[in-house]
């Protein structure tokens, strides 16, 4: 079981700096104790707003690695959306070939991620970061929806591109087509797909990409085209975000949950 306590340091500076703000009121204001009564509530507020308990969220377990976050691109998003917005969240592993009874009462489906929201389980990477950004609207991550759909049909080209047998199906130019429109949307609108700030778009968007990076180099000795320089820039930059490198699934597993896809 993994807790991430991200959002700790930032409580603790706003609490220490209201703390010195006080202070400050009390010291030169003929209204000190007024001052110091609406600080105090304030510093209530601030401090409720920022602070929770973990939020329980069952995630895909490691293949490869005992102890590992597995290779599911969805529970990806969801974690995506807690680190951004700093809320401390509690992973527990689940192994999918071998789930406990406990998740099964809470998720008959079986599947991941599910979150304990407001006592009540949800699944369902849509439903859950949608929660989320109505729940705890800051920083707010939503989409508009004109840009929302941006880059949305890069999965579904890349799985039938990854689990192609015949070179000339028009998988992979179905796929370069799509990468060849986000490469443009990002060279008008970037870096990011709703601009100077990442949104919840490109935290859906990621991990998938990261997915088509890893699969692709390693099933079909194939990258991102050079052509394509602002969809590279764009993969990069997401790679490499805190948020993501603390939440992506080692290579190996997400080698290891394709291959039957593409062997099959």
């Amino acid at each position: 079981m993994a807790m991430s306590t991200a959002n700790l340091p930032t409580t603790a500076i706003s609490l220490s700096s209201s703390i010195k703000t006080l202070g400050r009121f009390s010291l030169f204001s003929n209204n000190s104790h007024k001052i110091k009564s609406f600080n105090r509530r304030a510093l209530l507020v601030k401090m409720s707003s920022s602070v929770s308990d973990p939020l329980e969220i069952c995630v895909k377990a490691s293949i490869t690695t005992p102890g590992k976050l597995g290779d599911c691109p969805f529970t990806q998003r969801v974690l995506l959306t807690l680190e951004e917005k700093h809320l401390p969240y509690d992973m527990k592993m689940i192994d999918l070939a071998n789930k406990p009874e406990w998740f099964l009462k809470v998720s008959p489906e079986g599947k991941v991620p599910l979150i304990k929201l407001d006592d009540k389980w949800l699944a369902d990477s849509d439903v859950i970061t949608q929660s989320l950004d109505e729940k705890y609207p800051d920083p707010p991550l939503s989409t508009p929806p004109e840009k929302a759909s941006i880059g949305s049909k890069i999965f579904s080209t890349f799985i039938g591109f990854l689990k192609s047998k015949d070179q000339s199906d028009g998988t992979e130019q179905a796929l370069l087509s799509e990468l060849t429109s986000f490469n443009d949307h990002i060279e008008k609108n970037g870096p990011f797909i709703n601009g100077k700030d990442v949104s919840a778009a490109d935290l859906a968007l990621g991990p998938k990409l990261y997915h088509l990076d890893i699969a692709l180099a390693h099933y079909k000795q194939w990258s991102v085209p050079a052509s394509l320089p602002y969809m590279k820039s764009y993969m990069e930059k997401i790679f490499t975000m805190d948020s993501f490198i603390k939440t992506r699934a080692l290579p190996e597993d997400v080698i290891a949950g394709w291959r039957p896809k593409v062997m099959g």
